[in-house]
């Protein structure tokens, strides 16, 4: 559970982000997305008062019992220094790092979620989570999902070598639709999964705000006139995140 924020300090900010998906399409661009994140975790540290990371920030994350991916080292030390610093920071998983168990907590002190969650923060009503798998259809996603989140697949693809196991999934990782996503993600009023789920969400529990990832697409769709849903869309190409000031919260682009 995440304590709620009964009152947001005067002249801090909640921040939330998602979608980096670190390690594709190659080790130099991913590099140069990381230090960008860095950059950006250096320019907010200052007033953050609680960092939410929304899912798949890794487009692969698979933790073995002695074994982690190399690489995304300069993310992980500078989560370490904020979180040692005493910044609340809690990481939902997507659907390509869903595999993540005790390692961030351990190392860092950072909680790993799993499901959305509904938080109050200053007096107003959030529902925060990665958003894969919510809304109707996509049937064929929630079924791998269930594949994917049981024991026994853990269990199987931990028995396979680090060295294969993890090659074969970034393989698979450089085919992710997050190469293509300027040029095809567009909004589709009436056909969005999340609005959708959002809507209807809304019949029996009250939110001022949906927060969700996955969609890849920065957006802020009124649910109605006291909720909104936004997505924080990724940063393979937009670099979009979001921030709330203690009124209200706003899409940002870093380094546009």
């Amino acid at each position: 559970m995440i304590p709620p924020i009964n009152h947001l300090t005067p002249g801090k900010k909640i921040y939330f982000a998602s979608d980096f998906h670190l390690g594709v399409p190659d080790a130099a661009s991913s590099l140069a997305r990381e230090k960008k994140i860095v950059r950006w975790l250096d320019a907010i540290k200052q007033d953050a008062e609680m960092l939410f990371l929304v899912g798949d920030i890794f487009d692969f994350w698979f933790e073995y019992r002695h074994a982690i991916p190399k690489g995304f080292v300069r993310l992980q030390g500078k989560l370490a220094e904020l979180a040692d610093n005493g910044l609340p920071i809690y990481f939902f998983t997507g659907n390509h790092d869903m595999w993540m168990f005790n390692y961030f907590k351990e190392e860092l002190n950072i909680p790993v979620l799993r499901k959305p969650v509904s938080i109050q923060i200053n007096g107003q009503k959030f529902y925060i989570g990665h958003g894969d798998g919510l809304g109707p259809k996509d049937y064929t996603y929630k079924f791998l999902k269930q594949i994917f989140s049981s024991k026994l697949s853990q269990w199987m693809f931990a028995r396979i070598h680090p060295n294969f196991g993890i090659g074969v999934a970034n393989y698979w990782s450089r085919k992710s639709r997050i190469r293509n996503t300027k040029v095809e993600e567009v909004y589709k009023p009436g056909k969005e999964w999340l609005v959708i789920y959002c809507t209807d969400m809304e019949q029996h529990s009250h939110h001022d705000y949906y927060i969700f990832g996955h969609r890849h697409l920065p957006l802020n769709v009124a649910i109605n006139e006291s909720s909104q849903y936004i997505n924080l869309g990724e940063w393979v190409n937009f670099c979009s995140y979001a921030e709330y000031d203690g009124k209200a919260v706003h899409l940002k682009y870093f380094e546009e």
